[in-house]
């Protein structure tokens, strides 16, 4: 079904899209022409932080990061919710040539210290700790501290706290990177060993004035941070594309998604737009009828979707409650988030099932021999244009295998259609997509081998009507072993991070195996998974 879009507030032939070159300018114009606007609202008591304000306290943290020792093009991680402080030291870090790699603080600290290893930080910048949080981890690498004050009245403080030097080492994927590079974002695949992708500056002005563009953001626009910024999703599409077209970003109480309080940051924020994966679309729907302010509601210019399938009926049913057209996203790290997307403007149709059409990029299906298929024939998604990557870090095989020519080959299947529409149709690979975290189900697998008196697991997708699949397993214990799923679970629990263990596991006497004497995943899902 195709529906209009909602009107364009601008001649889209005429939508100026920021002039940035990276992470370095992104708030330069602002910063210029419109300092006391504000940038953020932040904290429970909802401070505002304008754009001079925000760039005077990148702008000190980079010179405190410039006094350690670290030099131009180093890789330095970044533990931090959706705080003022990943803010700046993202920004901060920017201007002081680093290379930075946001992480998931909800990550078990061996999985992060893996990571950490494998790209050659030289040191972890962290957000300030909860209240009642466990001592800082120990990381293989020198943890400093940020923190953010913003007073009442006065001026804004940053506070680094560089204990420990930086020690210089060459382990790790970190000689490829350079100046040029602006982040280091890890792929959700495998976890100990998600895949690195290096983003230049380059890339992330490309994504940004891409997305921008297709959503006329400007400074009239204002968004609440739903998304984790250390995904593309959150970080291109809410934070960095509000912050470059001059818009605001409301920074939620402990920098996290609030359904409880998501309409009143709205209408704190007065909000136009925003962004999030189909999961909390489910959830916002199901509770609008206690928790959406009815006229008080912000008036959105449009809602977006993005990092998961959405179902066509919640689509049609959020766009009947919330009043504005809800547009279907496509992306992913390698292209830098954005590739494809619904469009804004009235003069278009909005197909529902489809992501919309390219957004700054090229895209086609292909077949098994790289081959482009005809209009309407499904085959795997190519992306190629300036917000792709130039590879993997420390992996050649594998970048020679998903990068050919220019062109990412995403593992995704789809076809277009004769207006360039793309329809997403399946994953060639075997990953679980729950909520939009992409889980390996192989690496959870090894995770349960490895608990005491387990012989053999076999994880899977398990349908589910909010998060779209969750995980399952089935494991075989040794003979004579009395362990429970349970005791399994708790295993799996100080290994995995939450998302990824397991909400189903039943023990079984014996898994179906192939001819070869592999798993057999088709016979295993077809058996567990309903």
């Amino acid at each position: 079904m195709a529906v209009p879009a909602a009107a364009s507030v601008r001649d889209p032939n005429r939508y100026p899209p920021p002039a940035i070159t990276g992470l370095v300018d992104l708030l330069d114009r602002h910063v210029r022409e419109r300092p006391r606007a504000r940038a953020l609202i932040v904290n429970g008591d909802r401070a505002e932080l304008s754009y001079g304000a925000l760039a005077a306290l990148a702008d000190d943290v980079a010179g405190q990061l410039g006094g350690t020792g670290l030099r131009r093009g180093d890789a330095v991680g970044l533990v931090c919710a959706n705080t003022v402080e990943f803010v700046v030291a993202l920004l901060g870090g920017a201007r002081a040539g680093l290379v930075i790699a946001p992480m998931d603080p909800a990550l078990p600290v061996s999985q992060m210290s893996a990571r950490l290893e494998a790209l050659g930080a030289q040191v972890v910048l962290l957000g300030p700790p909860r209240a009642g949080a466990p001592p800082v981890a120990q990381f293989p690498v020198p943890t400093w501290t940020l923190r953010v004050d913003l007073p009442r009245r006065g001026t804004a403080m940053a506070a680094l706290g560089t204990g420990a030097p930086a020690v210089r080492h060459v382990r790790g994927a970190a000689d490829e990177l350079s100046s040029h590079d602006a982040l280091v974002l890890f792929t959700a695949g495998t976890t100990d060993q998600a895949k690195m992708v290096p983003l230049t500056h380059s890339n992330v002005a490309a994504s940004v004035q891409g997305i921008c563009a297709t959503y006329e953001l400007g400074p009239g626009d204002a968004t609440v941070a739903v998304m984790p910024f250390f995904h593309g999703h959150g970080l291109f599409a809410a934070l960095l594309s509000s912050l470059a077209s001059g818009g605001c970003v409301l920074l939620p109480e402990r920098g996290r998604f609030s359904a409880h309080t998501f309409w009143d940051d709205m209408r704190a924020a007065a909000a136009t737009w925003f962004t999030a994966v189909p999961t909390i679309h489910e959830i916002l729907l199901d509770r609008s009828a206690v928790d959406l302010p009815g006229p008080q509601a912000p008036a959105l210019k449009f809602v977006r979707s993005c990092s998961a399938p959405l179902n066509t009926a919640t689509q049609r049913a959020l766009e009947r409650t919330l009043g504005a057209p809800l547009l279907s996203a496509y992306g992913m790290t390698e292209s830098t988030h954005q590739a494809t997307s619904e469009p804004l403007t009235q003069q278009e149709l909005l197909k529902h099932g489809s992501v919309g059409r390219p957004t700054g990029v090229e895209i086609r299906v292909a077949d098994r021999n790289g081959h482009t298929c005809p209009v309407g024939t499904e085959g795997e998604v190519w992306v190629h244009g300036p917000t792709v990557a130039r590879g993997y870090l420390g992996n050649p095989a594998e970048t020679a295998r998903s990068f050919v020519d220019g062109w990412f080959r995403t593992g995704d299947l789809g076809s277009l259609d004769d207006d360039r529409n793309l329809f997403l149709t399946g994953r060639i690979k075997n990953l679980i997509n729950r909520g939009g975290e992409k889980i390996s189900p192989e690496h959870v697998e090894d995770i349960l081998a490895g608990c005491p008196g387990v012989a053999e697991a076999a994880v899977f997708a398990v349908p589910d009507p909010t998060y779209g699949q969750r995980v399952g397993a089935a494991v075989v214990v040794h003979e004579g072993e009395s362990i429970g799923s349970e005791e399994i679970l708790r295993y799996c629990r100080g290994r995995l991070a939450a998302f990824e263990t397991p909400d189903r596991l039943e023990v079984v006497v014996a898994l179906p195996h192939t001819a070869k004497g592999g798993l057999d995943r088709r016979t295993v899902e077809a058996r567990y998974a309903h």
